[in-house]
């Protein structure tokens, strides 16, 4: 394991159990739009998390959700989710997680993502595989979309129209549909096997950088909405078992 990923796992590791040590503990929330929240531990999991890498590599830029961004015109990007699933955080529902992507000259060259509750821990650095608590792991074979087990946004309220009609298309395809509410839950799933696709409208990059090398080493694939190669600037995306791309693409472009 590189030093970079080796900080990457220690700062997700610290982040999570913090946020583990006080669910249920929440002493502030804060709205950051429309039906968008964040907590008072999102931001404490955020600083751990920065105050890591900086005491390691102070040069390289952050994009982080509660914290803005620095350093982007740096080779090297961290991209930050330290809560993903804030809503499930709040409401009590123990599927979350902490979300680290890595960015190399635009290129996802790791990630690192931790499920605290559950102690799961899933690292991939380009060229090595994808591992959950140091096993490899890999996505599903599963090519007939009627075999098929997805994710799909939950935030239909943005865009309704388009996203209904596209959740019905692909309803009438697959063997069922889940919402987790929680963004890693979704892409480490899908790395190891247990969803075969999810599509995502509206997540910015830090909700998926985390997932994207982990998922592409385990075999899978992920692009923009329309097929493209996804930038810590994509909003949106399709994450499948590689397979089952193609197709779900073709659905999804009926309306977008």
């Amino acid at each position: 394991m590189s030093e970079i990923v080796e900080v990457a796992v220690n700062a997700a590791r610290q982040a999570g159990k913090y946020l583990y040590d006080n669910f249920g503990k929440i002493s502030k929330i804060e709205s950051k739009g429309d039906r968008n929240l964040a907590t008072n531990l999102d931001k404490e999991a955020e600083k751990i998390i920065v105050d890591s890498i900086k005491a390691k590599f102070p040069n390289h830029g952050i994009l982080a959700e509660e914290g803005g961004s620095c350093g982007l015109e740096n080779d090297y990007i961290w991209i930050i989710d330290p809560l993903d699933g804030t809503h499930n955080f709040i409401r009590g529902i123990n599927i979350f997680g902490v979300s680290i992507g890595i960015v190399y000259k635009g290129e996802f060259v790791a990630g690192v993502i931790y499920m605290p509750v559950d102690d799961e821990l899933y690292v991939a650095e380009k060229g090595t595989g994808a591992y959950k608590n140091n096993k490899k792991i890999t996505v599903s074979k599963t090519r007939s979309l009627k075999e098929c087990s997805i994710s799909f946004d939950s935030s239909i309220r943005y865009t309704p129209q388009v996203m209904l009609k596209t959740l019905g298309d692909l309803a009438n395809e697959v063997f069922n549909v889940r919402m987790f509410g929680s963004s890693v839950r979704v892409l480490s799933y899908i790395a190891e096997g247990k969803l075969d696709f999810a599509v995502e409208f509206h997540d910015r990059p830090w909700d998926f950088a985390g997932g994207v090398c982990i998922i592409t080493e385990a075999g899978g694939k992920l692009t923009t909405l329309r097929g493209q190669p996804l930038t810590y600037k994509t909003i949106g995306y399709i994450a499948s078992n590689s397979v089952t791309h193609g197709a779900v693409e073709a659905i999804i472009n009926r309306y977008t």
